[in-house]
């Protein structure tokens, strides 16, 4: 399979493993790729949902100095409007700065932000609608995985 459109973005992140747990626990991304580069001595993971052929690239180095922050962020949809608010209560519950849930007229949804280890924003979010508007677009929605079809 040779890669084509967005595949990934990269994040600086300060402990590895910290961030894989956080994303493991909050976005149910897994890690698919691990390595440890050479000078300058980088810790490398890609993590995915495994819902399409993009990763989220976790790298880590000695300082995070500019996170992603909102507005800027990383957007994961969820199953439920429950799931949203449960995560939301865990993170606040853990320490992390959390902003909402906001219910927002179509097409936003209900969405919450979660600030991770690190200061980057993850949004999780229910009723984006996002398939939708690719699928009108280009003239066919994206695979959103086995969950989607109710599988």
């Amino acid at each position: 399979m040779i890669d084509r459109g967005l595949t990934h973005v990269a994040l600086p992140v300060t402990d590895l493993d910290r961030s894989l747990s956080f994303y493991a626990r909050y976005a149910d991304f897994e890690v698919v790729h691990r390595r440890d580069d050479p000078p300058p001595g980088n810790r490398v993971a890609w993590i995915s949902d495994g819902t399409r052929p993009f990763v989220v690239v976790l790298i880590e180095v000695e300082q995070v100095s500019s996170p992603l922050v909102p507005i800027a962020h990383l957007g994961v949809g969820c199953e439920s409007r429950e799931l949203v608010d449960e995560r939301a209560k865990h993170a606040h519950e853990e320490g992390h700065a959390v902003w909402g849930p906001t219910d927002s007229p179509y097409p936003v949804g209900y969405w919450v932000l979660i600030a991770d280890p690190d200061g980057h924003t993850l949004e999780l979010s229910h009723g984006q609608e996002v398939g939708l508007a690719v699928a009108e677009r280009f003239g066919s929605a994206p695979s959103a995985g086995p969950s989607a079809a109710g599988d």
